[in-house]
């Protein structure tokens, strides 16, 4: 760990260098985000897990700079060419670009122009114009002379090759053309010749340019996939005769034949080398940039997901609607458990509605129903709208539930393993309820990127995105905490310091043993050490067990300190929980140790108040508007209830009950200035948007939040 690694992260990340260096020893002794997050303040200064996964990241990429750095001076050396001041240089540079524009003449390189005509004897040639003092350029080429070199032109020609690669090799060059680009690199796409009917989708991109530093992720992915497809074909540069201009002024000092050589020389290394190598670089950068906010993006809509309201333990009755093969109905306990199955035709072609009302309404009896959950894909609002008309002898609940990712699910190997004898409609019913139980323990069994709550998710780094959402769900997961007893394998794989080996240990010691009483009992789980049970312990719950701290986030390790107030105020540890007063008397100042300082204890009276409280909030029903159904049903003008799907840098999409999302224009969410729909809006929140404009043949609705008073 390099102090010159720990300042610089200070400077970068606005933090005190001593909370990047506890922050980088804890993660070295592998604990986990969420664990020095939530148990690790004083350590840290009370960083969330956004900061400590920055200091993660950043940190990572400066060991991954340094192993090219090694790798770079090993190669300069063997071939002999190290120098005590390109080691230093080498040594200084901090950054994978300042690092390879050093090792560039040095890079073991394939036959270029420039080495044929080394290898022809026209380096001195390339000196003498460089140096720009031979008046006579053309009389002097002729000694250059021979079997390989037939006219002074071609002498000249390969003088001006090696210039060429020394100026797109000399750093100051590269400095100079990447500043350039920096301040004035356009964007620009036209569509590929023969493309214009097939490229349609693209049609905005056929002839287009703005500032590369303006132009937003979403846009620059859009274009880059339509080249990857093969419509488009895309140039960033910047103004190229200033750019020449420039470098002119860097290298050229006199006037005559060795100028006029010179010039051609510069152009050519500008054409053909040093501007297609940095619009590569600046490229790339773009690229990295858009994949950055499109996960950033993509992973706070997945924790909204994650994190939605949970309706609890409630026996669910769940339907996947549809139209021909009917909508499947399931009946699931408060546990999830699946208790029965069968299927019902309400809508047309069948239209057997007082059938379906009938096993409905005898299925609700018999199940002892509390809340219906109806899927938001095909038929979805005319089941709502039949479930609506009928009924009940009990007042239930109905909520629509997203259904995106079940059928992913439904297919899955997990599906499979918990339903082997049912089909995939029966799986992705009971998959629907569930989500309304709890959406945090049934999305875990999906892979994110199939959530559907992203934009251009398989466009960006897969490798970064996955682990930009795995990161997500196990902070997600360890926020909310998770029932040691009735947790499925997939959920405690996310419980810090688990992981799949861990998780299945449990669930087989569980199957083995019983339930657990107490969180001492995890450590007689195989292969449970002293440094997962540190990092998980504080996660996991266990209700009704032997002590009534393991129902709640108060670390194990720090159980001593509300025994010691239990005992101070002469009272059972369980009072404290349950007695307001009893707490009002506590002044946490007097238990501050070496372990545990304010922060810790403040958490720590937060939870005796409430323990084991879920953080998320509680579920509402959302109804659409009675009389709209299609897109046919809406006109400009009306406003209508929604609720949020998805959300991009450019707005947000609203489901507003016609099959058909509509979308919220950033321009259109608020009467003030905005850079990020994330700060108006919130993913599944309900919102009363009104009807812009209506496009049925291209299928788009545009909508606006600015409704007036």
């Amino acid at each position: 760990m390099g102090n010159k690694y720990v300042h610089l992260l200070a400077i970068d990340l606005n933090l005190a260098p001593w909370q990047i260096e506890n922050t980088l020893r804890l993660l070295e002794a592998k604990a986990t985000v969420p664990f020095i997050s939530r148990y690790r303040k004083e350590v840290t200064g009370s960083l969330d897990e956004v900061q400590i996964t920055d200091i993660m990241e950043k940190f990572t990429k400066y060991e991954e700079l340094d192993k090219r750095r090694e790798t770079v001076i090993n190669s300069i050396e063997e071939q002999g060419l190290g120098t005590p001041e390109l080691r230093k240089k080498l040594e200084n540079a901090m950054s994978i670009t300042e690092l390879e524009d050093l090792y560039l003449p040095y890079k073991p390189k394939k036959k270029t122009r420039a080495s044929m005509a080394r290898e022809k004897g026209l380096e001195p040639l390339a000196r003498i114009i460089f140096k720009q003092d031979e008046r006579n350029i053309q009389q002097k080429a002729v000694q250059f002379l021979g079997d390989q070199v037939e006219t002074e032109e071609d002498a000249l020609q390969g003088a001006r090759d090696i210039i060429a690669e020394w100026v797109n090799e000399d750093q100051r060059a590269r400095i100079l053309v990447r500043r350039s680009f920096a301040q004035g690199a356009v964007v620009g796409s036209v569509i590929a010749k023969g493309k214009e009917t097939e490229g349609i989708k693209y049609k905005d991109y056929f002839d287009f340019s703005e500032p590369l530093n303006r132009c937003p992720s979403h846009r620059l992915l859009a274009m880059l996939r339509g080249e990857d497809e093969g419509f488009l074909r895309i140039r960033i540069e910047p103004d190229a005769d200033k750019t020449i201009r420039q470098l002119n002024e860097l290298y050229i000092r006199s006037t005559g034949e060795c100028a006029e050589q010179l010039t051609q020389a510069i152009k050519d290394s500008y054409k053909r080398l040093l501007g297609p190598a940095i619009e590569t670089e600046f490229r790339s950068l773009a690229k990295e940039k858009a994949d950055d906010q499109a996960i950033r993006v993509f992973a706070e809509n997945l924790k909204q997901l994650l994190m939605s309201p949970p309706l609890g333990q409630k026996r669910i009755l769940a339907i996947d609607p549809g139209f021909r093969t009917g909508c499947k109905v399931v009946c699931l306990d408060a546990q999830g458990n699946l208790l029965h199955n069968e299927t019902i035709f309400p809508h047309p072609p069948q239209q057997e509605t007082s059938l379906a009302i009938k096993k409905i309404n005898t299925l609700v009896n018999s199940y002892k129903i509390d809340a219906v959950a109806i899927g938001n894909g095909t038929a979805s609002r005319e089941t709502e709208s039949f479930i609506r008309k009928i009924k009940f002898e009990r007042d239930l609940k109905v909520f629509v539930v997203s259904e995106a990712g079940a059928s992913v699910y439904s297919a899955s190997k997990v599906a499979r393993e918990e339903f082997p004898d049912y089909d995939v409609t029966v799986r992705g019913a009971v998959s629907i309820g569930r989500r309304l139980m709890d959406p945090l323990a049934e999305l875990v069994k999906i892979d994110p990127k199939s959530i559907g709550v992203g934009q251009y998710q398989h466009d960006v780094d897969q490798n970064k995105l996955k682990a930009s959402l795995d990161q997500v769900v196990e902070n997600c997961v360890n926020a909310v905490g998770v029932d040691l007893n009735t947790s499925s394998l997939h959920l405690l794989t996310y419980v810090s310091g688990l992981g799949p080996q861990l998780a299945k240990n449990i669930v087989d010691y569980r199957r083995e043993q019983g339930t657990f009483t107490s969180r001492e009992d995890l450590k007689k789980v195989p292969r449970m050490g002293p440094k997962a049970f540190e990092q998980s312990a504080g996660f996991l719950r266990i209700r009704d067990g032997s002590n009534p701290l393991d129902n709640s986030a108060v670390h194990p390790e720090s159980y001593y300190i509300v025994e010691k107030m239990a005992k101070t105020l002469n009272h059972a540890v369980a009072e404290l929980l349950q007695d307001e007063k009893l707490r009002q008397g506590i002044d946490i100042k007097q238990y501050t140790d070496e372990k545990a300082g304010i922060p810790t204890l403040t958490d720590i009276m937060n939870e005796l108040a409430k323990p084991g409280r879920d953080p998320r909030s509680v579920i509402k029903v959302l109804e659409f508007a009675p009389d709209v159904h299609a897109m046919e049903d809406i006109r400009p003008g009306m406003i209508l209830p929604g609720i949020v799907t998805n959300i991009t840098n450019f707005g947000a999409f609203v489901d507003i009950g016609v099959k058909q999302d509509g979308l919220v224009h950033i321009s259109q969410m608020a009467d003030r200035f905005i850079t990020n729909p994330a700060d108006v809006v919130k993913l599944h929140q309900h919102v009363r948007v009104k009807v812009l404009e209506v496009d049925v043949s291209r299928k788009r609705i545009q909508l606006t939040l600015k409704l007036p008073e």
